[in-house]
């Protein structure tokens, strides 16, 4: 009876770490098909034409005054006289809204305490253009640089496909930074460029990642903007991808940004991130999955499923974590086939990785750096440490950058 029960025993317990290696697997299996299918650097896309809609760009921004003047002129430096560009100053506290009019840009000033965040900023900004709406709209950041022809390229494939378009998004650190900056400079092409690049490749939509977006006026107007969500532009994503209007990865078209420039605005900046990415894998893409497989939409699907890779560094500790969980789980006396799953896993996770670097990452992470790559990983170990006790972003704060 004892032998029998143990038996039942180690059937569940190899069950569950099979079922756990394989949970964890499937986002590296969707980490590598995006990195080999982007490997074809394919640029294909039709360049704007002459006959372009009428656009409004829209650029939210709180405690800006320092790094928006740039923007303000990269975006008046490409848009003609029918379009507009209007800045939402909201909650500031600094003299944005004075710079902004100076450059030439349209102001509106938003005040509320009680319902603050980007998105809010959005709809109070998309509330103001109804009165004489564009055809389409582009959101930028405030403190992005755009190269030349973005705007022209994003509003000319806004209206020509009707759904919508995001740019290339390439965040860098800052001369002389460290691997800390350096790494996080890679994993933000594998994240914004060589994923959705891939998902390209094979036909498929790609995620919002907040600035460098263009809309058509029907599309942007219907959607639920007023959001305190951490990753507004993720959820935005997936709600219009939900009412059928999928985003498209435009990489011809360019918007850079900077890292923070201190330790502790790269940690705010990283934190609200990557718990906001996380919070969504758990309240939306269930239900993304669900409304996919209840469609039968593949294009959805796939959506979802790149939205629930994790961080990369979340992604290897996990990975980790359960390739050591199931060899010892093998090693007293449990099935090796977890073990196995989870070794699979591991190697796909560093073929990924290292397919990535070659193609796309070694001048932002030069050979050199990767002998100095502990204190990064220190810095992630103290990360996650601090969210298991109790950390977490709120509201939305102004990037610290020089």
């Amino acid at each position: 009876m004892v032998s029998h029960e143990m038996s039942v025993a180690a059937a569940f317990g190899s069950g569950a770490l099979g079922a756990i290696a394989l949970l964890v697997s499937i986002p590296v299996l969707v980490l590598l098909i995006e990195v080999l299918a982007a490997l074809p650097k394919r640029n294909s896309e039709r360049k704007p034409n002459s006959n372009r809609p009428s656009l409004a760009v829209l650029v939210p921004a709180h405690n800006e005054s320092v790094s928006i003047l740039p923007t303000l002129t990269d975006i008046l430096a490409e848009i003609g006289p029918r379009d507009r560009l209007l800045v939402v100053a909201d909650n500031c506290s600094d003299d944005t809204a004075e710079v902004a009019r100076s450059a030439g840009a349209e102001v509106i000033e938003r005040r509320d305490d009680e319902n603050r965040g980007k998105g809010h900023a959005l709809d109070y900004g998309i509330r103001h253009l109804s009165r004489a709406a564009p055809e389409v709209v582009i959101i930028v950041d405030a403190d992005c640089r755009l190269e030349n022809g973005a705007i022209d390229t994003l509003a000319e494939r806004a209206s020509a496909t009707g759904r919508p378009i995001q740019a290339l998004y390439l965040m860098h650190a800052p001369d002389e930074s460290s691997v800390n900056e350096q790494v996080s400079e890679f994993t933000w092409r594998l994240k914004n460029w060589v994923r959705p690049l891939g998902l390209t490749n094979l036909g498929l939509p790609c995620q919002l990642v907040g600035t460098g977006m263009a809309f058509t006026w029907s599309t942007l107007n219907a959607a639920n903007l007023a959001t305190g969500a951490l990753t507004e532009d993720l959820k935005l994503g997936l709600d219009l991808a939900l009412k059928g209007h999928l985003p498209l990865f435009c990489p011809s078209a360019v918007v850079r940004s900077y890292f923070a420039s201190s330790s502790q605005g790269r940690n705010t900046q990283q934190q609200r991130w990557e718990q906001g990415h996380r919070e969504l894998i758990f309240s939306t893409v269930p239900r993304v999955l669900s409304s996919a497989f209840a469609s039968r939409d593949l294009r959805l699907m796939a959506m979802a499923l790149d939205l629930a890779v994790p961080p990369l560094f979340l992604l290897v500790l996990l990975l980790s974590a359960v390739f050591a969980i199931t060899a010892s789980g093998a090693v007293l006396g449990l099935s090796a086939v977890p073990s196995y799953i989870s070794g699979s896993a591991v190697a796909a996770l560093v073929l990924s990785i290292v397919i990535a670097w070659f193609g796309y990452g070694r001048d932002a992470l030069p050979p050199r750096s990767l002998v100095s790559i502990v204190p990064y990983v220190y810095s992630k170990l103290h990360h996650y440490i601090r969210i298991l006790g109790g950390s977490r972003a709120t509201t939305w704060v102004r990037t610290d950058r020089s």
